[in-house]
């Protein structure tokens, strides 16, 4: 099992060139062996929100877009104990909300989190695939 930051979601279905090998690698060995590939549902208001930005260009709507995304993946609602976990990430963790609230995702599921975001991972508070 695991946890896909919201960039890689995205870079999935847009542009997967970008993945690294090692992310490639553990997505697909999560696929061909049936794992849960968890995406948090804060990445889902994250996505909107940089479409509706013009941040983020899709070709397709954001329900469109979304709903692909749903279909994909598994989307982990945040929980009380996701919601704590993020707060309680230690103060040299980047603080974004939604980058704190993934963490805490893949923590309590106990996956690793897929991510490029190198303040994350120069954070070494959880395991990251990159």
């Amino acid at each position: 099992m695991i946890t896909l930051d919201t960039h890689i979601a995205m870079w999935l279905g847009e542009n997967p060139g970008q993945l690294s090998r090692a992310a490639t690698r553990a997505i697909q060995e999560a696929l061909e062996s049936g794992e849960d590939i968890l995406v948090s549902s804060a990445s889902f208001f994250e996505i909107a929100r940089g479409v509706q930005r013009g941040r983020i260009e899709s070709l397709v709507t954001i329900e469109e877009l979304l709903a692909a995304i749903e279909r994909r993946f598994t989307v982990v609602p945040v929980t009380a104990e996701i919601a704590t976990a993020a707060a309680r990430l230690p103060a040299e963790f980047p603080r974004d909300p939604f980058d704190r609230i993934i963490a805490a995702t893949a923590i309590a599921r106990r996956a690793p989190l897929v991510t490029a975001d190198q303040q994350i991972r120069k954070s070494r508070v959880l395991r990251v695939i990159w």
